[in-house]
């Protein structure tokens, strides 16, 4: 089973007891070993740092940054570590303006869940947590618990 992310960039850090308790439950009772996380914002750098610490105590479980540009050298991003990283096929062609939505689109197609941190009512998290929903994902939304 596969999970993905969606959550906003001003994600503040007091989201990690709620994560970390629906990361476990994801990976002891629901089968899921494979996440795919975004890299855009702080709900995402979160979700990565979570994911490491779980895979401390679950080996068995791997995760992917899922890109939306490639790195470079000129823009910066090329020095960060990209050791589990996926560039969906195709993504290449699209104009770097609807990159990130065409990724999380990917995101979403190959997932079975799709967690979500949500507080506003407009931006990319709420849209792509509602396009989920539309394509009959399991939503969890932990901005609720």
């Amino acid at each position: 089973m596969i999970c993905t992310f969606f959550g906003h960039r001003d994600t503040l850090d007091d989201v990690v007891i709620l994560l970390d308790t629906v990361l476990t439950d994801l990976i002891e009772n629901k089968n899921v070993d494979v996440f795919y996380v975004g890299n855009q914002g702080n709900f995402d750098k979160i979700v990565k740092r979570q994911l490491d610490k779980m895979k401390k105590t679950h080996s068995h479980i791997r995760y992917f940054i899922v890109l939306a540009y490639l790195p470079t050298k000129k823009d910066g991003t090329y020095t960060e570590s990209y050791d589990c990283t996926i560039y969906p096929q195709g993504l290449e062609t699209v104009p770097p303006k609807y990159a990130i939505s065409k990724r999380n689109e990917w995101m979403i197609s190959k997932s079975d869940y799709v967690v979500t941190y949500v507080k506003k009512s407009f931006g990319g998290a709420f849209k792509f947590k509602n396009l989920a929903l539309t394509k009959g994902k399991t939503v969890i939304e932990i901005s609720k618990k």
